[in-house]
Formats: C-alpha cells, sequence, structure tokens
C-alpha cells in the first residue's frame, strides 16, 4: 500500500495486486475519471520526489488510493504551464471560451453518478448530497460560460474636447485557487469557472483529504477541449505550495475558501506581490425563530441549514435563536425532525447524514458538546458518538444553551444545533452579530416588516428569511468581517478575476462644424 512518504509503484504489472489490496473498490461507470495523480500541463504526473498521500474513505477507514504529495517545486511547474497557456487562452474570443465552458458542464452533468460515487467515498456525504453539488457545482460553470461574454466597457464622457475615455477589462493572469474538503467539486468550480470565461488560468490545490473529485473534473476539462495548462491541479505539502502560490510574481490572484487562521496567513503573504485576494472564511450562522414564524417552514428551513453535509458547511446554521412564545413547541418538533434523520455509509439506501471527515472534527464536535452540558446546556437528543462508530455522531439537539458556550462561539462543523432562548427583537439581534464572523444568517417570521427590519440589521453578507438553503450561482455568495473578501458567483463574481483599465485618447481632432 502506497502510504504519505511512500513510492508510487511505476511497473504496471503491479497495479492488479496494489488494486487488491485497496480495501474498497472503486467502480465508476468511466474508469478514466479515477485518476490519482497530479495535472501539470498536458501531463498526469507523480511528485517530483516520488512521495504519496492516501486517500481514505471516512465512513470506512479504507484506503481508496494515493495521490502524490507535491511540493513547491511541482507547484512551480505548474505555475510555469498556467503562464504559458494564459496568452493564447486570455486572447481567445469569450464566445469561444464561451463553448469551451460549455462542453464541460455538459461533460459534468452526463458524468454525474460516477462524480457523485467518487464524492462520496472520498469526503462521506450522502449519495444524493453529493449527487446534488454535482448539479450545483456544474451550475457555475454553465453561468459563467454566459457571463464571459458579457465583460462589458464603459466609454466615459470626456470633460475635454481633444479627449476620448474608455474604460475595458482584462483577465487579471494566473489564478491560484485553494478548496476545502466539505464541497470537493463547487468550491473548485465555483472560482475556476468563473477565473476561465474571465480569461485567466488556474492553478488548483483541492484538499488533500479530497482530491479524486477535482481530478476527475479536471480530466473532463480537457475532454471538453479546455487547453492543457490552463487547468493544473496540485496537491499535497500545504505549506509549500501555498508558498510557492505567493511567492510568485506571476500569480496574480489568490482565492481561498477554508479557515480564517489560514486565509489572514494568506492574505499576508499576498501583500508581498501585492496579489488580488478573495477569501471565503469561516462562519458562526445565527438562525432566529420568531414566535410569529411557521413552525413547519422553520423547522424544515433548520433542518436543512444546520444536518446538510452533516454540518459541515461554513453557512451551516450554529445557533438557534428561539423566541419565548414557540420555544418549547419548536424543541419538541425540531428535536423528532432531528430524530429521524438517517446515519451511515453514504453509498447506502436512505441514508441522510454521513461521518465527520475525520478524527479531529469528531474530537472537535465532542470538545463543544461536554462543554455545553457542563455549563448547563440539556441534551433534547443524541449528544454522542454513534454506534457505528469511527467519525459517525448523532444528530444531537442542546436546548438551554448560553452565550458562555464554546458552540456559542466557536464553528462546531458538526451535527450539532444549540437552542438558545430570547425573548425580544432586539436581543435576538444582538446576540446574533456577537460574532466575529459575519457569512451567512437566517431568519423565519410570518411579518414581511420584521423579517425586513431583521434582514438590515444582521451583520452578514448573506440572509435568509424563510429559508434555509440560500447558496446558488446567480446571487452572490461572501461575508463580512472576519469571513472573508470579495464574491462568489453571481455577475459579482467574474470581476473578482478581472482587472480595470482606462485609455485616455489625446489629440482627438476637433469635430468638423
Amino acid at each position: 500500500m502506497r502510504g504519505v512518504c511512500g513510492v508510487r509503484a511505476k511497473a504496471p504489472w503491479l497495479l492488479p495486486s496494489l488494486l487488491r489490496q485497496m480495501g474498497t473498490m472503486v467502480q465508476l461507470k468511466d474508469m478514466g475519471l479515477f485518476k490519482s495523480q497530479g495535472l501539470i500541463g498536458d501531463k498526469w504526473t507523480d511528485a517530483e520526489d516520488g512521495r504519496t498521500l492516501p486517500v481514505n474513505n471516512p465512513a470506512t477507514g479504507e484506503i481508496l488510493t494515493s495521490v502524490p504529495f507535491m511540493s513547491g517545486q511541482d507547484t512551480k511547474r505548474a505555475i510555469a504551464a498556467a503562464s504559458h497557456a494564459f496568452p493564447s487562452w486570455s486572447m481567445r474570443t469569450a464566445s469561444d471560451r464561451s463553448k469551451l465552458l460549455r462542453n464541460w458542464f455538459n461533460l459534468l452533468i452526463e458524468n454525474k453518478d460516477d462524480l457523485a460515487k467518487l464524492m462520496v467515498l472520498e469526503q462521506g456525504k450522502p449519495l444524493a448530497e453529493a449527487a446534488g453539488e454535482i448539479v450545483y457545482g456544474a451550475s457555475f460553470v454553465e453561468f459563467y460560460a454566459e457571463e464571459g461574454k458579457r465583460i462589458y466597457g464603459d466609454i466615459i464622457p470626456s470633460p475635454f474636447a481633444e479627449k476620448r475615455m474608455l474604460v475595458m477589462k482584462h483577465p487579471i493572469g494566473v489564478v491560484g485557487a485553494v478548496t476545502p474538503w466539505n464541497f470537493p467539486l463547487a468550491m473548485i468550480t465555483r472560482k475556476v469557472a468563473p477565473a476561465l470565461a474571465a480569461g485567466c488560468t488556474v492553478v488548483v490545490k483541492p484538499s488533500e483529504l479530497t482530491p479524486l473529485t477535482a481530478l476527475a473534473a479536471a480530466e473532463l476539462a480537457l475532454q471538453a477541449g479546455i487547453p492543457p495548462g490552463v487547468v493544473n491541479i496540485v496537491m499535497g505539502d500545504a505549506v509549500q505550495i501555498g508558498n510557492a502560490l505567493l511567492d510568485s510574481t506571476e500569480v496574480r490572484k489568490i482565492t481561498f475558501t477554508g479557515s480564517t487562521a489560514v486565509g489572514k496567513v494568506l492574505m499576508t503573504g499576498a501583500g508581498k506581490t501585492v496579489k488580488k485576494v478573495s477569501l471565503e472564511l469561516g462562519g458562526n450562522a445565527p438562525c432566529i425563530i420568531f414566535d410569529d414564524a411557521d413552525l413547519d417552514i422553520a423547522v424544515k428551513g433548520a433542518l436543512a441549514g444546520k444536518y446538510r453535509n452533516t454540518g459541515q458547511t461554513c453557512v451551516c446554521i450554529n445557533r438557534i435563536f428561539v423566541q419565548d412564545g414557540i420555544y418549547d413547541k419548536f424543541a419538541e418538533a425540531f428535536s423528532k425532525a432531528v430524530s429521524e434523520l438517517r446515519v451511515g455509509n453514504g453509498l447506502e439506501q436512505g441514508i441522510t447524514q454521513g461521518p465527520l471527515i475525520n478524527e479531529a472534527a469528531l474530537d472537535k464536535v465532542e470538545r463543544h458538546v461536554q462543554d455545553a452540558v457542563s455549563k448547563g446546556a440539556k441534551v433534547l437528543l443524541g449528544g454522542k458518538r454513534h454506534s457505528l462508530g469511527r467519525t459517525f455522531y448523532e444528530p444531537t439537539v442542546l436546548g438551554n444553551a448560553t452565550d458562555q458556550m464554546l458552540i456559542f462561539k466557536e464553528e462546531v462543523f458538526g451535527p450539532v444545533a444549540p437552542l438558545v432562548r430570547f425573548t425580544t427583537d432586539e436581543e435576538a439581534i444582538k446576540m446574533a452579530n456577537d460574532s466575529e464572523f459575519g457569512l451567512a444568517a437566517y431568519a423565519f417570521t410570518e411579518n414581511i416588516a420584521r423579517g425586513w427590519r431583521v434582514a438590515e440589521s444582521l451583520e452578514y453578507g448573506m440572509v435568509g428569511i424563510n429559508e434555509g438553503l440560500i447558496s446558488t450561482e446567480v446571487a452572490p455568495f461572501g461575508g463580512t468581517k472576519q469571513s472573508g473578501l470579495g464574491r462568489e458567483g453571481s455577475k459579482y463574481g467574474i470581476d473578482e478575476y478581472l482587472e480595470v483599465k482606462y485609455v485616455c485618447l489625446g489629440n482627438m481632432k476637433q469635430p468638423v462644424t
């Protein structure tokens, strides 16, 4: 078996025996999508020093395969490939790029089943959720295939008779994209699609925990006709890869989704070469249930906003504030709905919650629950590791939560919902805004005026009113405060990959009179 520091076997006759050693036999309709090497230019490649990294199935612990543990030197090769491809790619017409992106979208949809299965194997989410992510991720490719044809400039009315003034937009250049494990496709396409549509080339570093979906998507990009070097994939040593991207003067932008701590490091490092930076960082989403809320809608919305992807999303509801008049009814109805979630291996039929990604994630969830209980929280449901073992955790509801608990202050990133009682609207808003983060927030009320006031008062980049699922390719995604910079998706997302150029034409002849 190939380990973190193992050397990839080169002899082709060893492949069958290696496959037999793998605990989970990966079976796809198109095994050509099962890639386990990095992509640099037109070459699927190993790490320069031969080191590898195992990719595990979080539901079983079995090793699916290993991928190159790539370094700064490998990243420099990828940057060179992207830099070489940039002039010709950026000079193509928007229409040409649009057709190739449309081809890529079509292939992603055509291979949805294989991509979803790969995602379940390496990430753990239920198959239905994984299939939904493929469609969601592909939607960004479709959207930007069209939006790339609408990169408009301006003619500025000149205050000078002999001058003409105009504004044009150009692709920024080579982009370094660093993506997380919780959405192995969508976090890539949300960055790569607008970058490619704008005329940029990219070096993508997917999470070392979930590289297989990214590699399969890159293979489909090549099949779609996107030229070699436009999309490059490296994975492995996060520090070395990150430093290579930050130090390179050829990389003109960094786009990152992940923790606020790492985002701050990247933001500081980007200053060395004054790169443009987009950061989608941590969250601590509040959800306010007012006493005039429709109970069924509130329960359904909070359930979807909390337990999707086992609570492992940056916009997951982390704190549920429930007004006195509805608290008991909501706690009972919500706990009943949560109790009906089915936990297990995401490939099994009917499963609605998979495992946490690894032991570290499980330990964090346990620490938050233990802290809350020690400070007076009441376990209404769950509250412990699941009988399935490994990194499975019971869907959990905590009552009587307060702002003195870790779970109030930190993102739990797991299937735990703390309920906090409140009395007045002002009290709820104050508690909801009591966070250094400002990514997403939610509120449920049947009063339109109250909903509008709350949406305006919440210090968050995105607000859902009577809705727990708010992400879509046509709306801007991003936060305020320490939740990041910039926006992804929508017409605003492509601006992150463009430079604005002002052109002044002087000494123009006076118009004929």
